[in-house]
């Protein structure tokens, strides 16, 4: 026992003489260790601090324009063209054909109902006239002749009736008589019938005659003189138009063109503003009077006439002038608003499968997508009336001051910081 007690203790000595140099060796070279200790110590705190702190999403690739979420006001129009008319025009026409012999309106001529408004040369009319007078004379003498020669054959035929009856004459005579007063009757009956003809014929020049003669068919202001003294006009086909005459200036009417598309968002009653190149500055007001269901196609496009009525006191409008007509159907006050361009922006499929799953819509919602920390997440939005640049957004699923994007760019391969589109 004494032997291993002895082993040791020379061992723990022999450990303790060994170990003294590395304890020296440590004192003497301390300061010089310190720095890289120090070192060591502050990696692995980096190391610990970059494994714990919350994982943020990389940058995306794209490059975004955006506009913000906002509210106010919303006015949904409707827009369209129209052109400024009278309520009431009548083309004042010739129902004869020959040559203006006066004219008694020129333009802008306040006409009044039946006053003289032109005169056709009245001659060969006039001799038509007295022409069919002459004819309904002969004819009358014809009938006169004709009834005084039934009135003679009746006379005979009476006779020979009263000596039949005595057996005086023979039946064949009294046969000839009563055939002879038919023929005599129905020869009166034709002539009464061509004195008639005659007198309509007279009735007829005489008719022509008076169109000779033009007359205002209302009260207005002529707006259109198509004739000249002198000129010949020609109604074989269709009544030559020599005028044109507006019922009242002080009340006009807008015949606008509606496009399809709209046409359903207006209605009789709803007010009207339009402005005419004449007067820029100034805004007329006027009210739908109705929106007619007559199509009117042109080069394919479809368009319905919404009447607009309109005061002219002052006169200003005049016939044939171009309106612009703006009409608001919806006026919304203060609501949450976003771009147009935000809900016609369509992601590309990169841009979506690096974003979080888009959300299920419901057919009365719109995709929109938003930017938060620089990476893009889609929303889902239900939109109302819309002014062509904001659109309502209906629901609460974004706030005053989200953005939004509008358009997304990507690099392309002509090199770093350059963009082009990706849609």
């Amino acid at each position: 026992m004494e032997f291993v007690h002895r082993g040791v203790l020379a061992a723990g000595e022999g450990a303790a003489r060994a170990g003294r140099p590395r304890l020296e060796w440590l004192r003497r070279h301390w300061r010089a260790l310190t720095p890289v200790l120090l070192v060591l110590l502050a990696l692995a705190a980096a190391l610990v601090f970059e494994a714990l702190r919350p994982r943020r999403a990389a940058p995306s690739a794209f490059r975004f324009e955006t506009a913000a979420v906002t509210r106010g006001p919303i006015q949904a129009r409707v827009t369209a063209s129209g052109t400024v008319s009278a309520l009431v025009t009548v083309q004042v026409g010739s129902q004869i054909s020959g040559r203006i012999q006066w004219l008694g309106a020129d333009f802008n001529t306040v006409v009044r109902k039946g006053q003289v408004v032109a005169r056709i040369d009245p001659s060969l009319y006039a001799a038509a006239v007295e022409q069919a007078r002459a004819r309904v004379l002969t004819a009358s003498a014809n009938r006169q002749l004709a009834e005084s020669q039934q009135a003679n054959v009746g006379v005979q035929a009476e006779r020979n009736r009263t000596l039949r009856k005595q057996s005086f004459v023979a039946q064949s005579a009294l046969d000839d008589s009563e055939t002879a007063l038919r023929v005599a009757a129905a020869q009166a009956r034709a002539a009464a019938a061509q004195e008639a003809d005659a007198r309509a014929t007279l009735h007829q020049a005489e008719i022509n005659l008076a169109y000779t003669t033009i007359l205002a068919p209302i009260d207005g202001v002529v707006i259109s003189r198509n004739v000249d003294v002198g000129q010949t006009v020609a109604a074989t086909l269709q009544s030559p138009t020599l005028f044109l005459v507006a019922q009242d200036l002080r009340k006009m009417q807008v015949d606008t063109s509606v496009a399809e598309a709209d046409v359903g968002r207006i209605a009789g009653g709803m007010a009207a503003t339009f402005t005419v190149d004449a007067y820029p500055a100034e805004t007329f007001h006027g009210t739908i009077r109705e929106v007619r269901n007559a199509p009117q196609t042109v080069q394919n496009v479809v368009t319905y006439d919404a009447v607009i009525d309109v005061e002219n006191a002052e006169l200003k409008l005049k016939p044939g002038m171009t309106a612009n007509v703006t009409v608001v159907y919806a006026d919304r006050t203060d609501v949450l608003r976003l771009p147009n361009a935000a809900v016609r922006f369509r992601a590309p499929p990169a841009m979506v499968a690096s974003a979080q799953a888009a959300p299920a819509l419901r057919p009365d919602q719109r995709l929109v997508w938003l930017l938060q920390d620089g990476q893009p997440r889609p929303a889902a939005v239900r939109i109302g009336v819309s002014d062509g640049v904001l659109s309502e957004v209906l629901e609460d699923g974004l706030a005053p001051g989200d953005t939004v994007v509008t358009e997304a760019v990507a690099p392309t391969k002509s090199g770093p910081g350059s963009y082009g589109r990706v849609f």
